[in-house]
């Protein structure tokens, strides 16, 4: 597939080394060419120096032909325009715009654009390992808004139904429930044994509850 990654700083190099390696032809679009420098010694994909809002640097990167372009530069209002032309004017499938302040993340979703804020990210993602170390994330949407955990089924709620346990929890929703290495979809009435992990659909908040009524914190 053919990607342009517009921004070589820290996440743009290495973005186009992970697409690089996969087997993509990546072209990378800087305005300073000093920003190559950042790349991978073993990156192979093309480079070019421009602003990366000019439509004659996007076509020499090849945009008429690209299947997906990120732009990850440290401007959100570049981000987000460079995005939009790329989506409306160009029609790349696939565009993705890095939110890089929060505070001004209202810029890019005015365009309607897939964001990704790595700022607010990492620090939710941060705040659940010190809050609650013990759930694993395997999935994050949107930035984190909403994230499926993996949970392990203790002692206590063993022989209880999964309605029993989520009944009064908001924001809380099931998605799989895997004992002896099957999974199912678990219903309200699904009974629970001590060791299974439960696949749940939840907030930060949510999960904090969850993790707080599966433990000692509170009574089940």
């Amino acid at each position: 597939m053919n990607f342009i990654i517009v921004g070589c700083g820290r996440v743009g190099a290495e973005l186009s080394y992970h697409l690089f390696k996969s087997g993509h032809h990546v072209v990378v679009v800087d305005i300073k060419r000093e920003s190559f420098n950042r790349l991978h010694p073993d990156f192979r994909g093309r480079t070019l120096e421009g602003e990366g809002l000019a439509d004659t640097v996007l076509e020499r990167a090849g945009i008429r032909e690209a299947d997906g372009l990120a732009a990850v530069t440290n401007s959100d209002s570049l981000n987000a325009v460079v995005s939009h032309a790329a989506r409306e004017f160009f029609n790349v499938p696939v565009v993705v715009a890095r939110n890089y302040d929060p505070s001004l993340r209202s810029v890019i979703e005015v365009f309607g654009l897939q964001t990704v804020g790595s700022t607010t990210w990492g620090a939710q993602r941060v705040e659940e390992l010190l809050i609650n170390p013990s759930d694993k994330v395997v999935y994050s949407a949107g930035n984190g808004e909403v994230e499926i955990y993996e949970v392990r089924i203790p002692d206590r709620w063993n022989d209880r139904t999964l309605g029993d346990l989520l009944g009064p929890l908001k924001a809380c929703y099931p998605v799989a429930l895997t004992r002896a290495g099957r999974s199912s979809l678990p219903e309200a009435e699904s009974k629970l044994h001590a060791g299974d992990l439960l696949n749940i659909s939840a907030t930060f908040d949510g999960i904090g509850k969850l993790t707080a009524r599966l433990s000692d914190k509170a009574e089940a």
